[in-house]
């Protein structure tokens, strides 16, 4: 077994993974190929990653003696998902190794202390506020003016736990509808484009970064990751160097991502951090076909202890979601020249379910 805080897995040796949805399937994918097993904790009988482990722990989350038997069964654990419960990251964490670092859960877990944390490195985001009241709503409104964006501090992906604040609005309602005791209100902020940043790191502080991926969103969820971004590289550069600073901020182990908006400026365009993914990303899918190396294999390659790969692109990529019904028409990807389908093995399609993707690579020296 490995020893807490020194990580140098070999092949044969086990990676517990927390969450057992697309992502995870795809870290065991990537970390059979490096000859390395995984168990795979999810409290859901039907999760897509147990099809594609061995050894798999179907319990809560908050089952301590299934969460002790996972610990004892693995070497490492990682996780697929950032809101983890604290609690099944403390009981983890005393037995084995978890990678990223539970610290880094109770930073990118609450929207206010991330948002402080990157405002503390200097870096750029939409002005914000703590709001826990209809009164500190109010208050917020006046200061950051409408309209404005209010989310929840904790919990919120693809779209859910926010609303958008408008003129005439009526504070009281969205505050009752929004149902928490903490949220945070954010600037909207009239970007030109959102992009992101699949940045990996080792433990001994080396970082690579993956080309800037452009991404469309429909009805809050990522329809279209396009790479490279359609952006100037001094921006590219710039979108990187932020990245590159938070990991090393976190002394992160592993994969993570930073969604930025690309907002005008005086001096031309510049960069603000929208969010921080403690783990693979949506928008990074396409690595899996467009880079050669993908961000899952690198996620491994960082918690099992080993050398990070330099990923180089193969060209123009782009990478569609198949959400909800899309994957209907699987059948119709699978004809398409040079496409490459990805199938998630979940079950019956539902409205905002990501149920696959297609990558589409056209090589730099095609015409």
């Amino acid at each position: 077994m490995t020893a807490l805080g020194n990580v140098k897995l070999k092949p044969g040796d086990t990676i517990g993974i927390l969450g057992g949805g697309q992502l995870g399937r795809m870290l065991a994918m990537a970390a059979a190929r490096l000859g390395l097993k995984c168990q795979v904790f999810s409290p859901d009988p039907d999760s897509p990653a147990f099809d594609v482990v061995l050894n798999a722990t179907c319990a809560e989350y908050a089952d301590v003696e299934a969460l002790e038997l996972f610990a004892n069964d693995v070497d490492v654990i990682t996780y697929e998902f950032e809101n983890v419960p604290a609690a099944t990251a403390m009981v983890l964490a005393a037995r084995r190794p978890v990678l990223p670092a539970q610290k880094i859960l109770e930073t990118t877990q609450d929207r206010l202390i991330e948002k402080n944390f990157v405002k503390r490195l200097g870096i750029d985001t939409a002005d914000f506020a703590d709001v826990s009241s209809v009164e500190t709503l109010q208050s917020a409104i006046a200061r950051i003016a409408l309209p404005a964006v209010i989310k929840t501090r904790r919990f919120g992906y693809d779209g859910k736990g926010q609303a958008i604040v408008r003129e005439g609005d009526d504070p009281s309602r969205i505050w009752e509808e929004l149902g928490t005791k903490s949220a945070i209100l954010e600037a909207f902020v009239p970007f030109e484009r959102e992009i992101s940043v699949i940045a990996a790191r080792s433990a001994d502080g080396h970082v690579e970064c993956y080309d800037v991926t452009e991404n469309e969103h429909r009805d809050h969820i990522l329809k279209f990751s396009r790479v490279p971004a359609a952006i100037s590289d001094e921006l590219a550069g710039q979108a990187r160097a932020v990245a590159e600073r938070i990991a090393h901020a976190l002394d992160y182990v592993g994969v993570l991502a930073v969604e930025l908006f690309v907002v005008a400026g005086n001096g031309g365009p510049r960069v603000l951090v929208n969010e921080i993914a403690p783990r693979v990303h949506n928008s990074g899918h396409w690595t899996l076909d467009g880079a050669s190396i993908s961000q899952f294999e690198q996620h491994i390659r960082a918690i099992a202890g080993w050398p990070l790969g330099k990923p180089v692109r193969h060209g123009q990529v782009t990478m569609t979601n198949l959400i909800g019904d899309d994957i209907l028409d699987y059948e119709q990807w699978l004809t398409v020249p040079g496409a490459t389908v990805h199938l998630y093995g979940k079950g019956a399609p539902r409205p905002g379910r990501k149920m696959g993707h297609v990558t589409e690579v056209t090589p730099a020296n095609s015409k």
